[in-house]
């Protein structure tokens, strides 16, 4: 599962060839939530709600590079760093 992001305490992942719906996964510390691409909300886990926010935050300004993400890992090529929140 390759780490596209990390940004104040939360690493960013994306794992080749999961299911539907196109999502990425947040981590910050003991937690971690499905975060879905076209909407940033959460699919399933929770995060903290200001870690929460700042993931929504970033989902939505990287959506485009998320799903150019997501397609590569379906295909299984490389992916690429994503930007992190400043």
């Amino acid at each position: 599962m390759p780490r596209i992001s990390q940004f104040y305490g939360i690493a960013v992942y994306m794992y080749y060839r999961d299911h539907a719906p196109p999502h990425f996964h947040a981590i910050y510390r003991e937690y971690e939530a499905q975060i879905e691409i076209a909407s940033a909300t959460v699919l399933e886990g929770e995060l903290p709600r200001k870690a929460r926010n700042l993931v929504e935050e970033w989902a939505q300004i990287h959506r485009a590079q998320l799903q150019r993400e997501w397609d590569l890992a379906r295909t299984g090529q490389p992916l690429e760093p994503i930007e992190p929140l400043e």
